[in-house]
């Protein structure tokens, strides 16, 4: 449904009298606003601005720091520990003191969270959009404490399985709604910016999982580990109820008054809110298109909006899904989520007693890393950020199988490290940039499934078989794989995705990437989705 365009007007139009007067139903006061006033306060953001950034993505927060739990505590929680806990702080008559597992049990443990994560991302998307993003962000709270309840709970492995997939329901839907928060409660001309703490918040909670299990990952404290996320659930409980509703959601769904002090308390009382209100003739039915926090419009009367399916169907789409997938795709199997994971293990043998201090170290650099280079995509362009980072996780993966296999304590911290630093660089932040350009806002949200699909996917291969190969694989092997990976999704990604860094339409980028298109040379055939929109094949005329 498409809100009406005089309800709009009506609002905008009776402004300036809302701004004279206090409002009699909420008692807010509404000063009349100057130019140099609200120049003075664009300057400083709002405080309750920030809060709401904090709280919509403390669910993220959680999805990094479910990824990072089970890491340092695995040999103890696996009963491999050489000194087993004798109690549980909890109850020691009521909970085992571990849960035998093999590594293949212990890889579907991990994979579960993923398997959870992936029907959370699909189904939290209608919700959203039927019942508001605020009623979404407190849905998805009910999972993400249940969760760390039943994994910090657990004494046999069905029950933490359990636990590690309703903690993966929650975290996958907090994915796509935080960010779809975040985007519709920022000034337009931040939403870049501001879109970048949602990874901020993924990247502090692997690290505070890192942090916690560095010291509670021995004798009686394990289950804390697991049971912290319930508390962080808790909080973010608490502080949705002084969130108010997206003024987007609200306009979308006929309530201008409603949006229009929904925007006014979130912008400041003394901000000029009237060129936002102007934005807010979009429509109901497709407004979960927002998925990434650089959308740039909504679909329009005259380009309908493409469904799961179209954007398959139809060849000027089909190229985008492809690039768009490969980016998802080399963001997992690449390998970031062995050392997020798995470091502790796999560097175990190398360091036997440092290897969860480096992990920390490793987890806070992330973080500082991708702050710093969240500005680089819009400077030197999106896809030399993507192709920097690609062989700077290859060359990694080279120095983590040597450092490895040899016994080369520093040579293996330095290649964790660069390892992480690169995939902050490029393959962390722009797969989700990319939907947004590579297409019109017609088809945004198809391709948003595609690569939400393809990012869980992927996560769950790595979570389920890394385990599995470190320990049949010789020392070092498991990163030769890695950067073999790296180096066939450089080429890839070096063939078929677009600069589309400055252009104004999705259409610019594709027409400026056909002039320079090399694909179709080298391969001189029909394809599934040549990158210039054109099947060729001998001697035949290009065609769309």
């Amino acid at each position: 449904m498409t809100m009406n365009r005089a309800m709009l007007t009506r609002t905008s139009s009776g402004y300036k009298s809302l701004n004279r007067t206090p409002s009699s139903e909420t008692g807010v006061k509404m000063p009349i606003t100057t130019p140099q006033a609200v120049k003075a306060k664009s300057a400083r953001q709002p405080f309750f601005l920030f809060f709401l950034l904090f709280i919509s993505t403390l669910g993220p927060l959680q999805f990094g720091y479910h990824l990072g739990e089970l890491n340092a505590p695995e040999s103890v929680i696996r009963c491999e520990a050489k000194q087993l806990p004798t109690t549980t702080d909890l109850n020691a008559s009521k909970f085992s003191k571990c849960i035998p597992m093999n590594s293949g049990q212990w890889g579907m443990i991990q994979s579960l969270f993923s398997v959870g994560g992936l029907f959370g991302a699909l189904l939290i998307g209608r919700v959203a959009t039927k019942r508001g993003r605020r009623f979404a962000l407190r849905l998805l709270t009910f999972f993400l404490a249940v969760g760390p309840i039943l994994e910090a709970l657990a004494s046999k492995m069905w029950m933490l399985a359990l636990g590690r997939a309703v903690s993966g329901l929650g975290a996958g839907a907090a994915t796509v709604v935080g960010p779809i928060y975040v985007s519709e409660v920022s000034p337009l001309n931040k939403r870049g910016l501001f879109g970048a703490f949602t990874q901020v918040q993924i990247n502090a909670g692997i690290a505070i999982s890192q942090l916690l299990g560095y010291f509670l990952s021995k004798k009686s404290t394990w289950r804390w580990i697991l049971a912290t996320a319930g508390f962080i659930a808790a909080i973010n409980f608490i502080g949705l109820f002084f969130a108010p509703e997206t003024p987007t959601w609200l306009a979308a769904n006929n309530q201008p008054r409603n949006a229009r002090l929904a925007l006014q308390r979130i912008r400041g009382r003394t901000a000029d809110i009237r060129e936002e209100m102007e934005q807010w003739s979009i429509s109901g039915d497709h407004e979960q298109q927002s998925l990434l926090p650089q959308q740039r419009a909504h679909p329009t009367a005259q380009e309908p909006a493409k469904s799961f399916i179209d954007v398959i169907r139809i060849p000027k789409y089909r190229r985008a899904v492809l690039a768009v997938s490969a980016t998802m795709i080399a963001q997992q199997l690449t390998g970031i989520n062995s050392v997020v994971m798995y470091s502790v293990s796999i560097l175990g043998e190398a360091l036997p007693h440092k290897a969860a201090l480096v992990t920390i170290i490793v987890s806070a650099a992330n973080v500082l890393v991708t702050l710093i280079f969240s500005p680089l995509a819009d400077k030197i362009g999106r896809k030399k950020c993507l192709l920097a980072s690609i062989a700077g996780m290859g060359f990694a993966s080279g120095m983590l199988a040597d450092g490895l296999a040899k016994d080369k304590k520093v040579l293996t911290i330095v290649g964790v490290a660069l390892f992480v630093c690169s995939f902050g660089l490029g393959l962390g932040p722009i797969p989700f940039i990319l939907p947004s350009e590579l297409v019109g806002p017609e088809a945004v949200g198809a391709i948003s499934s595609w690569a939400l699909a393809f990012n869980w996917l992927s996560t769950f291969l790595v979570a389920q078989f890394v385990p599995i190969l470190n320990s049949k694989l010789p020392p070092g092997k498991l990163y030769v794989i890695f950067g073999s990976i790296a180096a066939f999704f450089g080429i890839l990604i070096s063939l078929i995705v677009p600069e589309s860094k400055g252009k104004a339409s999705a259409e610019k980028v594709w027409a400026d990437h056909d002039r320079g298109c090399r694909y179709c040379r080298i391969c001189k055939a029909c394809c599934f989705a040549c990158p210039c929109g054109r099947k060729r094949s001998r001697g035949a005329p290009a065609s769309t």
